[in-house]
C-alpha cells in the first residue's frame, strides 16, 4: 500500500497558502535529505502554451523554490520543447513565453532552463527493453539531474484520457524524438505541393534523410532517425505526421518512458499533482478553457502511479460519477494498469488527508 497525500487547496486561494501547502507536502515525503549542496534538483512543470491559463502559477512554487537555495545552488526550473510547431518548439519562444507566465529567475530564485536545448536535440538514450519501447529517448537535462520534483497540472487529455504525473513525466522529459516515438509509429513525410525547396530541413536534419525529388524534398525513411527536427523548422507546414490512433498503444509507451525517468532516480523523486482549474484538454490548448469541476486540492506522493490513480478516484468520486471517461472517452486505465504491469508502481494506496478537519 502506497501513501499519497492530500491537502485541500483553491486556485482562488492566496498565493502564499498555496506555496505553505506545497512546502507542507514537500516535507511530508522527506526529499530533502536526498539533497546535498552541490545536487542538482530539477522543477518539472509545464509552463503553459501561449494563450492558456491552468498552468500551475509560480508564485505556488515559491516557497518550495526559496528553500531549496537554502540547500543547494543548483536548482532549477525545467520544461522541454513541443513536437509540434508553436510558441514551445524552441527554447528561445519557450523562455519568453515562461517569463510571460511569470517563470523567471527575478521571480523564483533560481533558473528556467530548457531539458532539451535549443530545438529539442539534445538527449540521451535509456534502453529499457520494454513491451513498446526499446530505449527511451531524454531530455539530456534529466540525465544530469540528482533530484527531480515533478509538478502536474491534473487534466484531460485527448490521448490518454487523463493527463497528470505519468504525462508529464512521459511525454514531458522526453526529447523531440521521444515524442515523436510515443506519437507516432510512422517517420514523417512532405507534403510536395507545399513544400518550397528552401532547403532549411536539409540543413537541420542529423541524418541527411532529406533529398531533393521531384522539385520537392523528400524523406528517405531508410536514413530517417525519427527525431522530427524537421517539423518544427520547416517554415511551410509542408512536413507530415501520422499520428499514432491507438489510444491504448499511445498510454502504453507514456507509462514506459515515465518508467525510464522515474528509474534514473532511484528514490530521490517526488510527485505533485494540482487538482485545481481542471479541464477537459490539457495546458498544451492555447485557450482559457473553463473548469469541468471545483477545485480539489493538490496531492504528493512518491509514486507517480498511485499518485494518478488517487487523482482521478478523488474526482470521479467528487463528480459522482466517471468524469474523466464522459470528458474523453478514452479508458483513461490503460496507462495506469501497464504502468503497474512494468514495475513503476502500484495502483494500491492508502490517501492521507493533510488538512485541517481531516476531509476529503
Amino acid at each position: 500500500m502506497v501513501d499519497v497525500y492530500f491537502i485541500e487547496a483553491a486556485a482562488s486561494d492566496e498565493a502564499g497558502s498555496l506555496s505553505h501547502k506545497v512546502e507542507a507536502l514537500y516535507d511530508i515525503l522527506a526529499i530533502e535529505a536526498q539533497i546535498k549542496q552541490d545536487s542538482f534538483v530539477a522543477l518539472k512543470v509545464h509552463f503553459g502554451e501561449k494563450g492558456n491559463t491552468g498552468y500551475i502559477r509560480p508564485e505556488w512554487l515559491s516557497g518550495l523554490a526559496a528553500r531549496l537555495t537554502q540547500k543547494t545552488r543548483r536548482a532549477f526550473i525545467t520544461d522541454t520543447n513541443t513536437l509540434y510547431v508553436g510558441s514551445r518548439s524552441n527554447a528561445s519562444e519557450h523562455l519568453k513565453l515562461a517569463w510571460e507566465h511569470g517563470y523567471s529567475q527575478e521571480a523564483l530564485g533560481i533558473p528556467v532552463w530548457i531539458a532539451d536545448g535549443m530545438i529539442g536535440r539534445d538527449d540521451d538514450e535509456i534502453k529499457v527493453d520494454l513491451p513498446r519501447i526499446r530505449s527511451a529517448k531524454i531530455a539530456s537535462t534529466f540525465l544530469s539531474t540528482d533530484v527531480l520534483l515533478c509538478f502536474s497540472h491534473f487534466t484531460g487529455h485527448v490521448l490518454s484520457g487523463v493527463g497528470a504525473a505519468l504525462k508529464n513525466l512521459g511525454m514531458g522529459c522526453a526529447s523531440r524524438a521521444g515524442k515523436l516515438e510515443q506519437h507516432s509509429d510512422v517517420h514523417p513525410w512532405v507534403k510536395s505541393k507545399k513544400c518550397t525547396l528552401c532547403s532549411t530541413c536539409f540543413e537541420y536534419c542529423p541524418t541527411g534523410a532529406i533529398v531533393e525529388q521531384d522539385s520537392a524534398a523528400f524523406i528517405q525513411d531508410e536514413t530517417c532517425i525519427g527525431c522530427g527536427e524537421c517539423l518544427v523548422v520547416c517554415p511551410t507546414g509542408a512536413i507530415g505526421l501520422s499520428w499514432d490512433d491507438d489510444k491504448g498503444r499511445v498510454q502504453e509507451k507514456i507509462a514506459e518512458y515515465a518508467y525510464s525517468v522515474h528509474n534514473l532516480f532511484e528514490g530521490r523523486a517526488g510527485y505533485f499533482n494540482f487538482l485545481v482549474r481542471m479541464t477537459r484538454d490539457c495546458d498544451c490548448m492555447s485557450k482559457d478553457a473553463p473548469s469541468f469541476m471545483e477545485d480539489i486540492g493538490i496531492l504528493a506522493s512518491r509514486d507517480p502511479v498511485a499518485l494518478d490513480k488517487a487523482s482521478v478516484d478523488l474526482v470521479n468520486t467528487r463528480a459522482g460519477k466517471d468524469i474523466m471517461q464522459e470528458l474523453q472517452p478514452i479508458d483513461w486505465t490503460i496507462q495506469l494498469r501497464h504502468a503497474q504491469e512494468i514495475g513503476l508502481g502500484s495502483m494500491e494506496y492508502g490517501l492521507k488527508d493533510l488538512s485541517p478537519d481531516g476531509r476529503h
